[in-house]
């Protein structure tokens, strides 16, 4: 069982441009010709067009990456100082909103007394520090045989690399034999389906469509226990 992070593990976090980079912003702008909010305004794009990297080569990035962009746009020469500072703010703004489901530890736990090796396969510009930071504060990391961060890799999902890198690390060669549950039509349903792997879709209302068939579909992570049965009853 191989899952996505945002939306699926944990709540969909939907934060407002401004709770990513109004620290960022509030420590640029004395420096700046520009305010606070033009500077939020430019970081958004930047971020946007990270993210349009789903439907176009699906590269990967780090926050190290979206914070050079900025950087580059804003026309000054930030000091690597100002960058860590700036990359600690943006973490500390998004804590409050990160919330892992109340039923992940549950499930997680139930699926590894079946045997089953979890793994975990995020499309993130975060560091790994970030991630783990939020995954051992509620107790998932060590329910979590593999956690692999496309912040770490070339591509991101729907890349099928970035799904065969998740398969080998938790030691499967036939993505027949493995599961993947997203959020994301796209990013995690198509793109687990193109190497053969089942596909369980956690609909989300936040996230675009995309016309793909799940294997699939669930409303709570605890539906998979017998949806899993019934696969494993099948060989």
């Amino acid at each position: 069982m191989i899952f996505d992070w945002g939306g699926t593990l944990s709540d969909y976090a939907a934060v407002e441009l401004s709770d990513m980079w109004s620290l960022a912003a509030e420590h640029l702008a004395p420096h700046m010709p520009e305010d606070e909010p033009a500077l939020m305004r430019r970081f958004g794009r930047i971020e946007e067009a990270f993210w349009q990297r789903t439907v176009t080569d699906q590269r990967s990035g780090t926050l190290a990456d979206l914070l050079s962009a900025a950087t580059a746009e804003l026309g000054v020469d930030v000091a690597e100082a100002v960058l860590e500072e700036a990359a600690v703010r943006y973490l500390d703004a998004w804590t409050p909103h990160i919330v892992h489901d109340i039923e992940a530890a549950a499930t997680l736990s139930a699926l590894r007394e079946r045997g089953l090796k979890i793994g975990l396969l995020s499309n993130t510009h975060w560091p790994r520090t970030f991630h783990e930071r939020f995954l051992e504060r509620d107790g998932l990391a060590a329910l979590i045989d593999q956690r692999l961060y496309t912040s770490e890799m070339p591509y991101m999902k729907p890349h099928a690399e970035a799904f065969q890198a998740a398969l080998a690390a938790v030691g499967v060669r036939d993505g027949a034999r493995a599961v993947f549950v997203g959020d994301r039509p796209l990013d995690d349903i198509h793109g687990a389906q193109q190497v053969g792997m089942r596909a369980v879709l956690r609909p989300n209302d936040l996230v675009g469509s995309y016309d793909v068939q799940p294997d699939a579909t669930i409303g709570r992570l605890p539906e998979l226990l017998p949806l899993l049965d019934g696969w494993l009853a099948e060989g």
